[in-house]
């Protein structure tokens, strides 16, 4: 398949993206700031700057602290830098002869309850594990000094001074800091007062979680429900910012979308060309009917997906509850259908392709109640579909599939509550796909939106934030316009 991408070969811009790497790192090092803030859209490759990085801090011989937001962040960042720096890691081949790679250890701070998931077992040395380059405890110092010590920023926030290395950690690197509370970064934020931090995230996903009313605070400088990001640099405003130019995740066929809709002023292109990526279906046969097959509009919106990237598979108007029986059930539909259809994608990465198995597809919705719906009825549909990823928006967060089929978040409702208009919510929805969106909502939307315009009130000292939920909504409902599907009656 060809590399060229609008007049700049994938090797140019994987180039760039080297480049960008080079000034972050430039910008640590230096001393001259006290802290460096990456911005990335979706699949540019943060969590693998997060991981070079780290080796590079750790280089210097002063050590690295790591936060997350979630167990599972902390996890797959213990799995990543392990297997590429860690003591079973090959040695790098590249220009950096003084990379001594396979030289790393890496101490994952716990709760007392933590039980270590598979992809940290297979560090943590035995007879089946890859290497020992991870301790798990729940102390520093029971972790014997590693070069990297990884945790939630719930769990560093419970880190007493005692336990710190004497003067702190001379390195932070914040990962998913937009999602982090700057009271989060407070509590956490004297172990590293004496060093350099590195904040990295992706701003057009979801917003900070607070459980109470943060307007009392709106407009000041230390809003404790505002972000991590937002606050440093409200107080630091030299700062210097870095931002990654392209998703590696994102095909061409989205990439432009997301980026009008999501991130009109740090824009963004995919680092794949149109020919680079392809996703093929079976045709209809004998085998594939029966109770779950559906000859028709899913299949439909299926071909119309495999060939531009997008699919609205749109049901009927109508206003309904929250757990909309046609909806839950036209999502596992889909999902089912792309299984037994024995959809194949092709990637520069497998030229000869590779099926969408039921693990390669996620299926996301605004709502708990509304994912474990379209569970039950996968369920109903056949075993062969548990491998299918069912989840909300903030779960999805951060990860990565082949198809992605999306419950409309505005789908059947007669208002437009802030919630389901939030920007990063739609972001996260439409931004998991390596080659293919299917949407699933009913007819109206756009009349909705019109009859609920943007009423969020202005705060003085706080900036707009634009694109808003109503503008992101109208631009994606735009473009879903040209590749609908109705449903007909029943959605069927």
């Amino acid at each position: 398949m060809p590399d060229h991408v609008a007049g700049r070969s994938v090797a140019d811009r994987s180039a760039d993206a080297r480049a960008v790497i080079g000034r972050v790192t430039a910008d640590l090092l230096s001393g001259s700031h006290r802290g460096v803030i990456v911005d990335s859209p979706p699949g540019a490759g943060k969590s693998t700057l997060v991981v070079e990085l780290a080796k590079r801090l750790a280089d210097t011989g002063e050590p690295v602290m790591i936060v997350a937001q979630t167990n599972e962040q902390v996890d797959d960042l213990v799995d990543r830098l392990a297997t590429a720096h860690g003591q079973g890691a090959q040695p790098d081949s590249g220009d950096d002869s003084d990379d001594d790679r396979g030289s790393l250890t890496i101490g994952r701070l716990s709760a007392s309850g933590y039980v270590p998931s598979e992809r940290v077992v297979r560090h943590l040395g035995g007879p089946d594990a890859v290497d020992d380059s991870v301790t798990v405890a729940g102390k520093v110092g029971d972790l014997g000094r590693p070069a990297v010590t990884i945790a939630t920023a719930a769990k560093w926030a419970r880190t007493g001074a005692a336990e710190w290395p004497e003067g702190g950690w001379r390195w932070a690197i914040l990962d998913e800091a937009y999602q982090m509370r700057s009271d989060g970064l407070l509590a956490i934020a004297p172990r590293f007062a004496a060093g350099t931090a590195l904040f990295v995230g992706d701003p057009g996903q979801l917003d900070p979680f607070a459980t109470i009313d943060g307007d009392r605070w709106a407009g000041s400088a230390w809003d404790p429900t505002d972000s991590a990001v937002a606050v440093v640099r409200s107080h630091n405003p030299g700062l210097p910012v870095h931002r990654l130019p392209y998703s590696w995740r994102l095909p061409a066929s989205a990439a432009p979308l997301v980026c009008k809709a999501f991130y009109p002023f740090t824009p963004f292109e995919a680092g794949s060309g149109p020919q680079d990526r392809a996703m093929k279906v079976s045709g209809i046969g004998s085998a594939l009917s029966g109770p779950t097959g559906f000859a028709g509009p899913v299949d439909q919106a299926i071909d119309l997906a495999a060939e531009s990237g997008w699919a609205l598979y749109e049901l009927p108007a109508r206003h309904t509850v929250r757990t909309d029986a046609e909806a839950l059930d036209a999502c596992a539909r889909l999902a089912a259908r792309l299984v037994r259809r024995e959809a194949t994608v092709f990637d520069p990465a497998y030229a000869d392709g590779r099926q969408v198995t039921a693990d390669r597809i996620a299926i996301g919705a605004a709502h708990r109640d509304q994912a474990a719906g379209i569970r039950a009825a996968l369920d109903r549909l056949g075993a062969d579909l548990a491998g299918v990823t069912v989840d909300t928006a903030n779960r999805l967060q951060g990860r990565e599939y082949d198809v992605c089929i999306v419950l409309h978040p505005l789908s059947g409702r007669r208002d437009a509550t802030a919630f389901h208009l939030e920007t990063g919510r739609l972001c996260v929805l439409l931004s998991r796909h390596r080659h293919a969106c299917i949407v699933v909502a009913r007819a109206g939307i756009p009349e909705l939106l019109d009859a609920h315009p943007h009423t969020d009130p202005v705060h003085l000292g706080v900036p707009v934030k634009f694109p808003d939920g109503w503008e992101a909504h109208q631009a994606v409902l735009a473009h879903l316009a040209e590749h609908r599907v109705p449903a007909g009656a029943g959605g069927r």
